[in-house]
């Protein structure tokens, strides 16, 4: 089967703890602290490979985590890095929160690699830890934990134009026709299991890729029929052929599947129905003289008012194909050639800590320490080199009462707030 969607859990790795040792040597009097640093945890990377086309990988493996850092040790010697956890896929796929089901990356385009899930730091031996009044720390910084998500990846192709229709109008045989594509061909509803891609070449070494988008039927959108399971092919698509059997050999009304089609594209996504369209009158072949004429005529008297052109074709004998073909085109060239991207939506530094402790602790005249699991995993997930980054730290200090509780031990301009590795100076 197709796999175009996929519900995984990912972990970054764990950083590695710092390490607690005195320098004990024969001849080196008051050798003091020489704990070394934990290594970083391993990231959680995707990466587009070329080589796939679906997301089967995925399937049967739900779980990814990727290694943690080695603890520090003794003679200051730091921990290894743990190597990055890289999960390979098909350009296209879109990487989603599966809580709130907000776009984490859009691996299609100029994005080929992404880290999504940074590795935890190190954490500082006790080497860090000596100062003039406490020359034996008998303490070590824990290494950060690593992060995770529950994520949900979605494979949307990228073409330019979208074929649709229900089943049986000739999608595939069009597609085999006009492209180099060869998806198989059959006359029984749902022979085609997973979006086809082809590329039309024109005369002019012009053209543009299409993709075969497997049959809809009424009540798609809510889950009904195969159909459902493809809808998300089509929101990167600019223009929408909707290929109907105009004979109605099965006995369909080919206005009425327009209809319906373009019913299930608003109720998946209102934006979709009013992408630029075309119709494309198929199976003309088998019609004569006056019948062809009615059956095109109650089309264009249809569409053609709302500025929608419909095209007689026939995908097996060829005839009004080329018309079809250089009339997309025509219609591609006056829309925007910006590639459609999902743009970020979730940014981890907005997850919710409010459940977990910190404290706040005055060290010294001039210094303020505050820690606990709650700051720990706020510093971990925000990206403080980042302007949206520092602004959620500034706004966390805020919310938190963190800054109250410095306030209320009489923290003064200048004063410096530790945290965990963090320095920072208080400024009101």
């Amino acid at each position: 089967m197709f796999a175009d969607s996929a519900k995984i859990y990912i972990r970054s790795g764990k950083g590695g703890d710092g390490h607690v040792s005195f320098r004990r040597e024969i001849f080196v009097p008051a050798g003091g602290p020489d704990g070394g640093d934990g290594g970083r945890g391993g990231d959680l990377i995707f990466e587009v490979d070329e080589g796939l086309n679906t997301l089967s990988d995925f399937r049967f493996t739900k779980k990814f985590i990727a290694k943690d850092g080695e603890n520090g040790s003794k003679k200051r010697c730091h921990g290894k890095d743990a190597e990055d956890l890289i999960l390979k896929v098909p350009e296209g796929t879109v990487i989603k929160d599966t809580e709130t089901g907000k776009v984490i990356a859009d691996m299609s385009h100029g994005n080929r690699r992404e880290i999504i899930l940074k590795g935890g730091r190190g954490g500082k031996g006790n080497q860090h830890y000596a100062t003039p009044t406490m020359q034996v720390p008998k303490y070590a910084q824990p290494g950060q934990q690593g992060r995770e998500l529950d994520v949900t990846l979605e494979l949307k192709v990228i073409a330019d134009v979208g074929l649709v229709g229900f089943p049986n109008v000739g999608k595939s045989t069009l597609l085999s026709r006009v492209t180099n594509a060869k998806p198989k061909i059959a006359n029984y509803h749902f022979t085609t299991l997973n979006p086809n891609l082809g590329v039309v070449d024109l005369d002019d070494n012009d053209g543009f890729v299409i993709a075969d988008i497997p049959g809809l039927i009424e009540g798609a959108s809510e889950g009904v029929g195969l159909g459902h399971e493809f809808l998300k092919h089509i929101e990167r698509t600019k223009v929408i052929i909707h290929l109907v059997d105009a004979a109605a050999t099965e006995g369909r009304d080919p206005v009425e599947d327009i209809k319906i089609i373009n019913g299930e594209l608003t109720a998946y996504n209102e934006e979709l129905a009013h992408r630029p369209q075309v119709i494309a009158a198929n199976k003309l072949d088998v019609l004569y003289g006056e019948e062809e004429e009615e059956a095109v005529s109650r089309l264009k008297e249809a569409f053609e008012p709302q500025g929608i052109k419909v095209f007689p074709i026939s995908a097996v004998s060829g005839k009004g194909i080329k018309e079809l073909l250089y009339s997309v085109k025509e219609l591609l060239d006056t829309l925007d050639d910006t590639p459609i991207v999902f743009e970020k939506e979730f940014f981890p530094e907005n997850m919710d800590f409010s459940n977990e402790p910190y404290t706040v602790e005055k060290e010294n005249e001039h210094t303020f320490v505050v820690e606990g699991p709650r700051i720990e995993r706020m510093l971990g997930y925000t990206n403080l080199d980042s302007e949206k980054g520092f602004e959620f730290f500034q706004r966390f200090l805020k919310e938190s009462g963190i800054l109250a509780e410095l306030e209320a031990l009489d923290i003064q301009e200048g004063d410096t707030v530790r945290m965990y590795g963090l320095h920072f100076d208080y400024y009101k």
